[in-house]
């Protein structure tokens, strides 16, 4: 691969967010492996998309839709699209494979290998995750310009959410369909998706979405993560983002929200408006804004509760 030239102040990813419709886990330990790999893209990374006007730092967006991963590139600010790009994951499997393997066998060397066998194994895999950062330049070339360190870490990710990828899609999966709408998809709606997921493992899909673009709010990170939900993966959409435009269930929790759907080509089995109180307008000190977002947790997660989920409805 040429070298390419890089910004080291705009050419960079500055957040990575996956889409928990299709890269969940309710397991803390199970996700450890890709906050690890996340963390160690954002320290250090050389990263751009090709063929766009725009000016880094930029957001990193992943989903797995079927076979492909999905690169989609947004401002950090303002979550609002850049660029997005499919990566068929068939010409990688092999090497997802191979990865697994030599680092299991690395893993094994370490507790009970002499050194000499340890370092033929790290050898091994140091080889394997070049020749799969190789390979990654040369299918996103073009499309998405990285180093080859950058490279190597995006891979590891990729690997890291391969185990909690849904293959299936939401048509095939059969599953109930709920929708929750807000103002800017950064606080009402995105916490009820979750809670929803919760509630419901397995048995529903949930998706959240806003009126307009919103930014991510670091006070809804701290008081999920207090419940043990990780909201730091997740990105602001828009209705006008959605893919799907039929639900079982549409959910309002914002007047505007309310309206939005009204004139919206949105169809649902059943709509239903949750007024909710927006913290964010609330003033005082940290403690005040957490303790109202936190009543506003409760509140959800009481209102979640009392949906009727059977076989591939909702009553």
């Amino acid at each position: 691969m040429s070298a390419k030239e890089f910004d080291e102040k705009t050419d960079i990813i500055s957040a990575v967010t996956l889409d928990p419709n299709t890269i969940s886990s309710a397991n803390y330990d199970e996700v450890h492996e890709w906050r690890v790999a996340i963390y160690d893209l954002v320290e250090k990374n050389s990263f751009y998309p090709a063929r766009v006007n725009a000016k880094g730092p930029f957001a990193l967006h992943l989903a797995i839709i079927g076979n492909y991963l999905l690169f989609d590139i947004r401002d950090p600010e303002t979550y609002q699209p850049i660029v997005a790009h499919y990566l068929s994951l068939t010409p990688f499997r092999s090497l997802i494979r191979d990865y697994f393997r030599v680092r299991e066998h690395y893993f094994e060397a370490i507790k009970s290998a002499k050194p000499h066998q340890i370092e033929a194994v790290d050898m091994g895999r140091r080889g394997l995750h070049n020749e799969a950062a190789e390979f990654l330049q040369t299918r996103l070339n073009n499309k998405l310009e990285m180093d080859h360190s950058t490279a190597r870490r995006l891979f590891t990710l990729i690997c890291a959410i391969q185990p909690y990828a849904t293959r299936k899609t939401q048509e095939q999966s059969g599953l109930p369909t709920i929708l929750f709408i807000c103002s800017m998809n950064s606080v009402r709606s995105p916490i009820a998706a979750a809670l929803a997921r919760r509630a419901f493992p397995n048995a529903l899909i949930a998706r959240s979405a806003g009126v307009r673009s919103g930014k991510a709010d670091g006070f809804v990170h701290e008081v999920m993560q207090e419940i043990g939900i990780d909201m730091s993966v997740h990105t602001p959409h828009t209705m006008a983002e959605l893919k799907a435009t039929h639900f079982d269930l549409i959910i309002t929790l914002s007047k505007d929200a309310q309206n939005a759907v009204e004139t919206s080509k949105l169809e649902a089995d059943k709509i239903e408006h949750w007024p909710t109180n927006d913290p964010t307008i609330i003033e005082g000190n940290r403690n005040s804004k957490l303790d109202a977002y936190r009543d506003l947790r409760l509140t959800l997660e009481e209102k979640v509760k009392s949906l009727n989920i059977s076989g591939s409805q909702i009553d």
